[in-house]
C-alpha cells in the first residue's frame, strides 16, 4: 500500500482549511439568528405573562429604573394586598429568577452582560432587547434611537402593551392622548 505523498497531504490540508474559513461565518450567523430568535420567545412569553398578570390586578408591575419588573418577594415573604385585593409588598426582580410572573427569562448572551429592560407605570408597559442581526423584520431603528440600554448593548427591538408605540417613552404617549381628548 502506497503512502499519500507531501504534495497530497498538503492539498487536503488546504482543502480543509479553505472549507473552514467558509464555514466559520456560517456558524456565527446561525448562532446570533438562534440567539435571536431565543429573544423574540423571551419577549412573547413576557407579554402572556403580563396579559395574564393584569388579568389578575387592577394593573401591570411598575419597573424600576434599571429595566427591572417589580413582581417578587423577599424570601420568605408571603404576598400581602390591599383593600383592592392587589398585592402591595413586591421588590423588583432580577432577569433570570423566578417572579410572581413565572421565571423571567435571561438574555441568551447574560453572561456576557446583556438583559432585557422593562418599563411600566401600571397602565402600559414597554419590553426591550436587543437583536444582534439588524436585518430582522423586528429590528426598529427607533426604539435603538431611543438609547436605552439592554446591558452591553443599546435595545433595538421590543414588544408593548396594546398600542403603545414602542419610539416613545409612556409619559409622552399618554401626554399625547391627554392632549387629542
Amino acid at each position: 500500500m502506497k503512502a499519500f505523498s507531501r504534495q497530497e497531504i498538503l492539498s487536503v490540508i488546504v482543502i480543509f482549511f479553505v472549507l473552514f474559513l467558509v464555514s466559520v461565518p456560517n456558524f456565527t450567523v446561525a448562532w446570533q439568528r438562534s440567539r435571536d430568535v431565543t429573544r423574540k420567545d423571551d419577549l412573547g412569553f413576557m407579554l402572556k405573562a403580563l396579559d395574564s398578570f393584569i388579568n389578575n390586578s387592577n394593573s401591570f408591575p411598575l419597573g424600576t429604573d434599571a429595566g427591572e419588573i417589580i413582581a417578587c418577594f423577599k424570601d420568605g415573604e408571603d404576598p400581602e394586598y390591599d383593600d383592592m385585593g392587589n398585592i402591595i409588598n413586591f421588590v423588583p426582580c432580577r432577569w433570570g429568577e423566578g417572579s410572581f410572573l413565572g421565571n423571567l427569562p435571561n438574555d441568551p448572551q447574560e453572561d456576557k452582560g446583556m438583559t432585557y429592560f422593562y418599563v411600566s407605570n401600571g397602565r402600559r408597559y414597554q419590553i426591550f432587547g436587543s437583536l444582534e442581526r439588524t436585518d430582522q423584520d423586528e429590528y426598529d431603528p427607533k426604539v435603538a434611537a431611543r438609547k436605552i440600554g439592554c446591558g452591553a448593548r443599546i435595545c433595538n427591538f421590543g414588544r408593548a402593551y396594546s398600542n403603545t408605540p414602542l419610539d416613545k417613552t409612556l409619559t409622552e404617549y399618554e401626554n399625547e392622548m391627554d392632549a387629542k381628548k
